[in-house]
């Protein structure tokens, strides 16, 4: 939100990378499924079906939360603007697959994706 709220930029679509959410209801629940019925020796990613870049993501919290959404800048612009850390993350692209944690471990994702989160949200104020 604090991102948002200051307008801290995305990156342009055809620079963005994907990203991974989970609820924190959803991974709690996940360790404890994966303690008791994980196969040993198995990675078992704990991500929900969302299959947004990050600046979609900030769009859609913003959207929801009644907030302007991010300006976007090229990668090279970014390099400029923002701070290493952030601009470290908005390096990594990852598309995990969460269906060993469906088929394996049975787990249906309370919040199966960020979509269905912010639905259940109550309406936000501006």
């Amino acid at each position: 939100m604090a991102r948002l709220q200051r307008g801290t930029p995305a990156l342009r679509p055809e620079d963005d990378v994907f990203t991974n959410h989970i609820h924190a209801d959803d991974l709690a629940a996940i360790l404890i499924r994966a303690m008791w019925r994980g196969k040993p020796q198995r990675v078992v990613h704990a991500s929900d079906d969302t299959q947004w870049r990050m600046g979609e993501y900030f769009d859609r919290v913003a959207d929801a939360f009644g907030l302007p959404r991010p300006p976007r800048v090229s990668r090279e612009a970014a390099v400029r603007v923002l701070e290493p850390t952030l601009l470290s993350f908005m390096s990594e692209s990852r598309r995990l697959s969460n269906a060993r944690l469906k088929r394996e471990l049975g787990y249906r994702l309370k919040y199966p994706d960020v979509a269905a989160l912010l639905a259940a949200l109550p309406p936000q104020r501006p």
